[in-house]
Formats: C-alpha cells, structure tokens, sequence
C-alpha cells in the first residue's frame, strides 16, 4: 500500500494531491454541443481563476449508461474529442472524459489529460489495465457497490502498469433502491492509499434511474456533500454544472445551476483552509 501525500501531475502545470491547494473537476455531464460546453467552460475557468482554483474540464462525449434506450448519449468519440480538443487549447485547460471500451482508451488518451473510470466499470479489469497503460493519470470512480477498502484491488490493477498517476473518487454508495449516501469515512480511507482523494458532490445526490427513464436528484444538496468531503481531507470536488439544469439534456437534477458555483468554491476554500491552519484566504 502506498501511505502518503502522493501528487498527481494534470497538464501542463495542475498539480493535485498532497499539500497542492483544493482543485475542482467540472463541467456540463453530456456534451450538448460545442457552444454550449465550450460557453460554460469558459465561465467556470473565470470563477476558478478569480478564486485561484485549479481547474479541470469535464463532459462526457458518450453516455453509455442511460437509463432509457432513447435518452440522449452525447456526439460520440471522434466529435466529442475534437470538441474537447478545442476547448483545451482555446481555454488552455486540461481536459477529462470517460472512456467505456478498451478500443476508446488509446483515441482518448491523445486529446485527456486524465482518463475517467466510470463507477459502474471500475472492476473491469480489461478497462483499467488498459487506461493505465497510456500512462495518463486515471481518475477512478468508486463503484456504488464497492466499499471503499475495495478500491486497493483497483488500485493494484493500474499500479501493476507501472503507473502511480492515481485519482479516487467517492460518489455516493447504494442505500436501498434508486438512492444513494455519502459515507464521509470514505474520503480518509481511500486517502490511506496514498493517492489524491475527489469527492463527486453530484452524484453523491443522484437517484439512480428514480423518475423511471432517468435518474433523478437533489441537487440542493449539492453545497452540502461538497462541504463535507472538504472537510474530512478530499483534495478536490467533482461538481456536475450547467446553466439550465432545468433543461439539461443528461442529470440536470443533480448539477448545479451554474450561477451557485462561485459562492460554494468560496466556502470550500474556507474550509480547506481552516484545516491548514489559516484564517483568511485571498479574494474569499
């Protein structure tokens, strides 16, 4: 097991993990179009930049686990990776998506700079192996099944690549039908595995599949999580985020309406930097 503060390298100069300040990985779910994420991209870096938060885009080019056949799935891999591609260069932010088969990883590996293990997929063994090969740091996401003891085995499957580029991160877990919990134990015990530790704020309030068709959620709930994994050591937040949640085209139930965004970073840095033992932080 590696116990410590390991960090991870993002892009060109993102550094996670450890003692490096509280980063937020976020974005719209699906992308919708390229105006549409490349807008909200656009605004969410403001916000991060004026909070001095280290930032990394995230959108979804293909969502392969809807609820419903005829639900909306996103622009596929080649559109969805040119799209993000510009987004990267023309905002100059690093980048991540989730990859679904073992043919995606090497196309996406070429354009993220951090390949995302869905929670339902993250004991696909083929999967993981194969992502942690490119040697791209990997963000995994806890499997609401798993405990997070059980995130060791995943764990070894990238370290056995030959690649420390690790990212865990709590989503909720299942709590009866079409309901999750967020357990705050998970934050420190997946962090005794030595790698940056993300608590996803949105889907920690998903209700799976809950309005039949789609998921639904509680996105008042939101600030709530967030504050919470802050407080018992996550080094960053995962925030699902939109300017219509009302109208968005995949889990606008549980992202956050886009115009909430500046005032949670705030109170996150607030409690991230109680715990280092400073009273005040910049432009907070």
């Amino acid at each position: 097991m590696n116990i410590g503060g390991s960090e991870v390298k993002i892009g060109k100069n993102i550094k996670i993990g450890g003692d490096n300040p509280l980063f937020l990985i976020g974005g719209p779910c699906v992308i919708e179009s390229e105006e549409h994420a490349l807008s909200l991209a656009k605004e969410i870096k403001k916000t991060c930049d004026d909070l001095g938060i280290p930032y990394i885009f995230k959108a979804s080019y293909d969502k392969a686990n809807r609820s419903s056949f005829d639900s909306f799935r996103g622009p596929g891999l080649a559109k969805g990776l040119q799209i993000l591609e510009y987004i990267k260069d023309t905002l100059d932010i690093p980048v991540t998506s989730d990859v679904h088969e073992n043919h995606q990883v090497e196309r996406a590996a070429q354009i993220l700079d951090v390949i995302q293990i869905p929670a339902f997929l993250c004991r696909q063994t083929d999967l993981v192996v194969e992502a942690a090969r490119t040697k791209k740091p990997i963000n995994i996401k806890k499997g609401q099944f798993l405990s997070p003891y059980d995130m060791k085995n995943i764990v070894d499957k990238v370290l056995s690549q030959d690649n420390q580029n690790i990212i865990l991160t709590e989503r909720g877990t299942s709590f009866g039908y079409n309901n999750l919990v967020f357990d705050v134990r998970s934050i420190p015990i997946m962090k005794g595995l030595g790698f940056p530790v993300v608590i996803d704020a949105s889907h920690s309030v998903q209700k799976p599949g809950g309005q039949g068709t789609y998921s639904g959620g509680d996105a008042e709930f939101i600030p709530q999580i967030a504050r919470a994994g802050t407080a018992v050591g996550a080094d960053g937040i995962f925030i699902e985020i939109h300017d219509n949640p009302s109208s968005a085209l995949s889990d606008g139930l549980n992202s956050l309406n886009i115009n909430k965004l500046h005032d949670l970073l705030a109170s996150l840095l607030r409690i991230k930097n109680s715990l280092n033992g400073k009273d005040v932080f910049p432009g907070v």
